[in-house]
Parts: structure tokens; C-alpha cells; sequence
């Protein structure tokens, strides 16, 4: 991989985890209360989302999971709760400002380097199963 797309897969990460960082972080400072069960669940996975992707400006290739699982919830989500909302018409001002928050993917869909993701993790031979008896 070039360096010119090495740097170009760190803007990813750069984005999301400043992105979190600006949006997540100031939550966890300060906080005397405690969170409801799924939100604190879901603001302790954010968290650690973006302490990744600040792993993945040093590490970039080796961290693209992080990558492909914030462009699959986020496509997910968009699919499955956005857009048969929107279709309906019933699309909400909290929910369409999520979508406009989530929709930055495509940043993400645009640096990841899918020839890579093709080759890594679909057409090239998986871990093995079971011990090697040829030892």
C-alpha cells in the first residue's frame, strides 16, 4: 500500500476519533451521576472507539476492523431505522439529526482501501480450526 494511502486511511481514523473525541469525551469529565444501563453502554463503547482510532493513526492497516465496524453499525442503523422512517414519512428531528451525525460514513466508506478488505478478509484463506497434526 502507498504511503499516499496509508495517510489517506489515517484521515479515517483522525476523523472518527476526534469526531468522538469532541462528542464523547466531555460525557466521561466530570460526571457525578450514573447512566441508564444501554446508554452507558453505548457511551463506554464510543469511548473506546475512539481510543482506537487514535491506535489506528500508528497502526492503520492492522486496525481497518475498527473501520468496518463503524461503517457496518452506521449503515446498519441507516437502513434499518432511518430510512424506512424517512420513506414513511415519519422521520422525527432527533432521529434525522442522528442521520445527519451518522451519515459522515462516507467519509470512512471513501478511505477504506476495499481491494485490501477483499483480498484480507474474504478471498484469502482463513485461520485454521483445528492442531496441525503434520508436527
Amino acid at each position: 500500500m502507498s504511503l499516499a494511502r496509508l495517510h489517506l486511511l489515517r484521515v479515517g481514523y483522525l476523523v472518527m476519533g476526534v469526531g468522538l473525541a469532541l462528542t464523547k469525551w466531555p460525557a466521561f469529565i466530570g460526571r457525578d451521576e450514573p447512566w441508564p444501563l444501554m446508554e452507558g453502554v453505548v457511551e463506554c463503547m464510543l469511548l473506546a472507539m475512539s481510543l482506537l482510532a487514535f491506535v489506528g493513526l500508528r497502526y492503520p492497516v492492522q486496525m481497518l476492523p475498527l473501520l468496518l465496524f463503524e461503517s457496518a453499525w452506521k449503515l446498519i442503523w441507516l437502513a434499518v431505522v432511518a430510512l424506512p422512517l424517512w420513506t414513511a414519512g415519519q422521520l422525527d428531528a432527533a432521529t434525522a439529526e442522528k442521520a445527519s451525525s451518522v451519515g459522515w460514513v462516507v467519509i470512512i466508506l471513501a478511505v477504506i482501501p476495499w481491494r485490501l478488505v477483499l483480498n484480507r478478509y474474504v478471498l484469502q484463506r482463513g485461520d485454521r480450526w483445528r492442531p496441525d497434526r503434520r508436527r
